[in-house]
């Protein structure tokens, strides 16, 4: 019986951190994910050139036969996830309200911060969607570019990587923040220093969890036990993805194959 598969997409290697937690939670769906490698990173790109790449990658996903669209980059959900939604003839999730929701419930004194790309942070949509489901949470964001080209990289506990926290952190943490959301699927590859820097006494909260609750409530019952399989695809720079993917997920990666989107890849 053919398993029609869950489709993920994101600018780089930072969703498969949403990956891993999906293919914990469902062993036996057939998952394909798809990493904008070539166009990376989205944060620092104009709003419409968000949707259209957005618009790209998810099409590329329907025609592999996804049944289902997640959206594991921040930026794309703040700025395309409606236009998707609108758009494409399978449910499509984003991180952000999922992530939202798992920081309002972590939070004791109801001071939230957030950190991500610059557009997701220009967005704000963290703040609204926060603020929506408690409007006494006091919200403070903070872009931090430089961690997707670190987390590119690799570079998860470099000495570069722990002076950038520091010089992003150190003035945003003044502000009693008791939750710290992650809000781009890049950071949590530099969870481990980030916690190491911000204290136990602050929870990190990222979204691969929070949205993979979501979709354990729109999946029909799985019936077919057969153990699942994944694909994974690219758009550049096969052999960099393969090195860090293999490393975040701890597994080899046998289906990895480059793929160009372009002109004539926009849904009609």
């Amino acid at each position: 019986m053919y398993k029609k598969p869950i489709g993920i997409f994101d600018s780089g290697v930072g969703g498969l951190t949403v990956f891993k937690e999906i293919r914990k939670r469902f062993p036996f769906e057939d998952i394909i994910y798809f990493g904008d490698t070539a166009r990376v990173p989205y944060g620092s790109k104009s709003r419409k050139t968000v949707i259209e790449y957005s618009i790209q990658n998810a099409r590329f996903l329907i025609q592999q036969g996804a049944k289902i669209i997640v959206v594991a980059c921040n930026t794309s959900s703040a700025t395309a996830l409606t236009q998707l939604q609108k758009l494409l003839p399978v449910p499509v999730l984003g991180v952000i309200e999922p992530g939202a929701l798992s920081a309002v419930k972590t939070s004791s004194n109801k001071r939230i911060g957030v950190i991500g790309t610059e557009g997701t942070i220009r967005s704000q949509a963290y703040s609204s969607a926060i603020s929506k489901l408690d409007k006494d949470c006091d919200v403070f964001s903070k872009a931090c570019p430089l961690f997707v080209p670190l987390a590119e990289e690799g570079w998860e506990s470099h000495e570069v990587t722990q002076l950038t926290i520091k010089e992003y952190l150190t003035s945003f943490l003044k502000h009693g923040i008791d939750t710290l959301v992650l809000g781009c699927t890049h950071y949590p590859i530099l969870k481990t220093s980030i916690q190491k820097f911000v204290g136990n006494k602050i929870t990190l909260v990222d979204s691969s969890e929070a949205v993979t609750d979501k979709l354990n409530e729109i999946l029909p019952n799985r019936e077919n036990k057969v153990t699942g399989q994944d694909w994974f695809y690219v758009s550049d720079n096969e052999e960099k993805f393969n090195l860090i993917a293999s490393k975040i997920l701890n597994m080899k990666i046998d289906k990895l194959i480059k793929v160009k989107l372009g002109e004539g890849w926009f849904l009609n």
